[in-house]
């Protein structure tokens, strides 16, 4: 990463221009990341892209990875916000299935796949803490939302009472990230549909027993 400069820097502009141009800058690295990584991101890069110079952009950021973890921030909210209104709705059997067939659905339609998050993982888990955990935090809100989900369930009766709602939660974001990871290493959308019905599976394993409905009475075969 780059060292700070001393222009003095904005990091939470007041003005809508300068909100505006903070945006602009952030949109432009979060594309040239996913595109490019971070390593091979510079901050000129990014200028160039956003239409503004050196100077703006230390107005804005200290330096390179200050301007990597609102990447990050940015990344968060938009994989989140891509898979609404199905993600803090995750309380039936059919939201789940309606979860799963659009997030396969948008795999299949890119040109190339992958996860924001999980490419930002692998390349600054061990070698930026601060950004390893702002992507943590990222994994928790995503992890979060899929527990909530299944803790509503559980208390509707649709999964038995000792359900483990962490575990099947945590299971569903490990099979999302790796199958994620196999379908942009396969240029397939298979992995992921693979790995994400497996999830589901396993919440079904928990679900709660239908009760039995009490057989008909039957009439009396007493002698009158």
């Amino acid at each position: 990463m780059t060292g700070s400069s001393p222009i003095p820097r904005d990091a939470s502009p007041v003005t809508s221009k300068g909100r505006a141009t903070r945006a602009r800058i952030v949109d432009a690295a979060a594309r040239l990341v996913y595109e490019g990584g971070v390593a091979g991101t510079s901050l000129d890069d990014v200028g160039l892209a956003a239409g503004v110079g050196r100077s703006q952009l230390y107005h804005y950021f200290a330096d390179k990875g200050e301007l990597i973890r609102a990447v990050i921030s940015h990344a968060t909210d938009e994989v989140l916000d891509a898979q609404e209104p199905y993600l803090h709705h995750l309380d039936s059997w059919e939201a789940w299935e309606s979860w799963r067939d659009i997030v396969v659905d948008v795999q299949r339609r890119r040109h190339h796949g992958g996860c924001p998050l999980g490419s930002l993982a692998s390349e600054l888990a061990d070698v930026d803490e601060r950004a390893r955990e702002l992507l943590a935090g990222g994994f928790d809100r995503w992890e979060a939302a899929f527990r909530e989900g299944l803790d509503a369930m559980r208390t509707k009766g649709l999964l038995r009472a000792d359900a483990d709602t962490h575990a099947l939660a945590l299971t569903v974001l490990a099979a999302l990230q790796g199958g994620l990871l196999l379908s942009q290493t396969r240029r397939d959308a298979a992995p992921l549909e693979v790995a994400l019905d497996g999830a589901l599976a396993t919440i079904r394993a928990a679900a709660a027993a239908r009760p039995t409905r009490p057989s008909p009475a039957r009439p009396s075969r007493r002698n009158p």
